[in-house]
């Protein structure tokens, strides 16, 4: 029997195929029952329209797993369309030809299936656990069947056999176990069971392979005896949750399947059903976890949906499909257009597959701002757990999703119980408030007693309340919102007052210029300058800041790696309430020329403002030296 080489430099790209294209060898199992789906389904819509096809094609139509644990061979049995021996010669003599894909391109543009293989390589998946591989095949309209054998390094020959029934019949050989790989894996029932559940689980056509159960074979008045029972049984289930009409499923299955297939112990706040058709056609079912994921925030976890193609999983991960604002959403995406390169695995970046993740993107954003519009309290619970990561997504790429995002965002207040959305806060700004105003600390409770917050709430402005160390980024990243400029209450020129009052603040900084160089000069490059303040009531002083750093992105730098003279520091401005008792005794000192007496004072009034700016004083003992000194 003569050998023939393969076609299209058959072992350079065999080899390549083995050893490059598949990062996993268990997607070999995925590859080859794919293949007897496809055939099943040629034999199908074949049939549609010749006789012979369906006088020949099985009642229940099946793909058949056996194991020979002796002879190390796996066997993959369908009663598909076959193969003639020019079809061998074709599908399997020339790597990357694909048989399907031929099959498709035959028909005419009103006539659909769904075939799966498009580009031939999958077949050749066997020899990453195989040293040898048969295939037996009979077409449906033949009486003669023919046997493919390869070892997969030169070539292959093809001769006529014996074969009873219509479909195709492979043979794998595995090969020896190494240090490596353990191939005997693969004979093991669980293993093939568990290969199945995760790869083929919904392809449409019965898997079947023996089962190994425990039955108690006693009588009723006797002794449980158990025995070990082998049976033929189906092991996928066949059809997806995701592809059953809307109406068909309830809610409490769809979140018993996120928690069985994502890990979740909490239902989810929110399920996304998507049946798309169009230029792009798919299926979706997409959740929003009710809980954070115990490394959401480590470099262990990875975003992603999962992406099938007529019920075969391609990716268990697939990040294209998300926008990494949205990687805590879970679910799957189940598309029969998609385009694949020379193998399942590995996902071209096509219009298709761009099209599908836009249209997810606003299923998300939608179903988002219609939890915060209808029930805040479960949109509250989101935001505690996600709501940074909707932050990050607008600080980051420079803004350029600002414009998606910022309608989802809520913060606590100084006029609300509960988180507020920008649009509401910005519907009760009074018409003298030209800013949308914020403060930042560690807490609510902080931010709540500082004492810049006195005049505002006296003009009734409602300030935000900024907790978390991205929040002020974000806002750089807005600019503004709805046509109002974000200001901190802490910056210098938060503007609070009226053109009247800041007119009577200016001159009593005009009459107090000199003292306020004096205080500037003493403490020695700690402040840029010391100014009358124009935001506080009945504090004494408080720390402002001018320029684009402020008090909290400080700290926020201060925590980073990296050397201290490094690092971003704000320009600190000493803000001092010209009505307070203090400011008196500061001015009498500088007055009566004790100049000695100023500079303590102006020493404790920075580190009182350091502290309410809940930033340490650098040196306490001579702070309370310094106080004791003048008791």
């Amino acid at each position: 029997m003569e050998k023939k080489t393969f076609k299209a430099e058959s072992q350079r790209l065999l080899d390549l195929m083995i050893n490059s294209i598949y990062t996993h060898k268990e997607i070999f199992l995925r590859e080859i029952i794919s293949n007897a789906n496809d055939a099943i389904d040629k034999l199908h819509f074949v049939s549609l329209t010749d006789e012979k096809a369906r006088s020949v094609m099985a009642e229940e139509p099946s793909i058949n797993i056996y194991t020979d644990k002796d002879a190390r061979t796996i066997r993959v049995v369908d009663d598909g369309i076959g193969m003639s021996e020019q079809e061998l010669e074709d599908n399997l003599g020339t790597i990357a030809k694909s048989g399907s894909l031929q099959f498709k391109q035959e028909l005419k543009d009103d006539e659909k299936t769904d075939i799966i293989g498009q580009f031939g390589v999958g077949f050749y998946s066997a020899f990453m656990v195989s040293d040898d591989v048969t295939v037996i095949t009979k077409r449906y309209d033949s009486d003669v069947a023919y046997k493919w054998n390869s070892d997969g390094i030169d070539g292959y020959t093809i001769e006529s056999c014996e074969k009873d029934k219509i479909g195709t019949e492979i043979i794998m050989h595995l090969k020896e176990d190494s240090e490596d790989e353990s191939y005997s894996g693969y004979l093991e029932e669980y293993r093939l069971k568990t290969l199945i559940k995760k790869y083929s689980d919904y392809i449409r056509h019965p898997i079947i392979m023996d089962v190994t159960t425990s039955v108690n074979t006693a009588k009723d008045d006797e002794e449980p005896k158990w025995e070990s029972v082998t049976s033929r049984e189906t092991v996928n289930s066949m059809v997806p949750i995701w592809q059953r009409a809307k109406g068909e499923v309830t809610d409490e299955e769809c979140n018993s399947y996120y928690k069985d297939a994502f890990g979740g112990y909490k239902d989810p706040i929110a399920t996304i059903r998507v049946s798309a058709e169009g230029v792009v056609s798919y299926k979706a079912m997409l959740f929003i976890p009710g809980e954070l994921p115990y490394n959401y925030y480590t470099r262990e976890y990875k975003r992603g949906l999962q992406l099938y193609s007529n019920g075969v999983l391609i990716m268990d991960k697939c990040e294209q499909l998300l926008p990494e604002y949205f990687g805590f959403v879970k679910g799957v995406v189940d598309s029969p257009d998609l385009s694949l390169n020379i193998s399942r695995e590995i996902l071209q970046h096509d219009r298709q597959l761009s099209v599908i993740a836009k249209n997810i993107e606003k299923k998300v954003k939608n179903e988002l701002k219609k939890l915060l519009d209808n029930d805040i309290e479960k949109y509250s619970g989101f935001w505690k757990d996600f709501g940074r990561h909707i932050k990050y997504g607008i600080a980051s790429d420079f803004g350029a999703h600002k414009d998606a995002l910022s309608d989802l965002l809520v913060y606590a207040s100084s006029d609300s119980d509960k988180l507020t959305t920008l649009d509401a806060y910005v519907s009760r700004m009074p018409e003298s408030q030209k800013y949308i105003y914020y403060a930042c600390g560690e807490n609510t409770a902080k931010i709540a007693s500082l004492p810049q917050l006195e005049l505002c709430a006296e003009k009734g402005y409602e300030i935000l309340y900024f907790t978390e160390d991205v929040d002020e980024f974000v806002v750089q990243s807005l600019v503004t919102y709805k046509d109002k400029q974000f200001k901190s209450i802490t910056a210098e020129d938060a503007q609070l007052q009226s053109d009247e009052e800041k007119k009577e603040t200016e001159k009593k900084q005009e009459d107090s210029k000199d003292l306020l160089e004096f205080i500037k000069d003493s403490l020695n490059g700690k402040i840029v300058k010391a100014v009358i303040s124009d935001k506080l009531k009945s504090s004494p002083v408080c720390l402002s800041t001018e320029g684009p750093v402020s008090i909290e992105m400080e700290k926020y730098f201060a925590q980073m790696p990296g050397e201290a003279e490094n690092k971003p520091k704000s320009a600190r401005v000493l803000e001092l309430n010209p009505d307070h008792p203090v400011f008196e005794a500061l001015s009498s000192a500088y007055e009566c020329g004790d100049k000695d007496k100023t500079a303590k004072y102006a020493e404790i009034l920075y580190s009182q403002s350091l502290l309410i700016a809940g930033l340490p004083i650098e040196d306490t003992t001579a702070y309370c030296d310094l106080v004791c000194s003048l008791m």
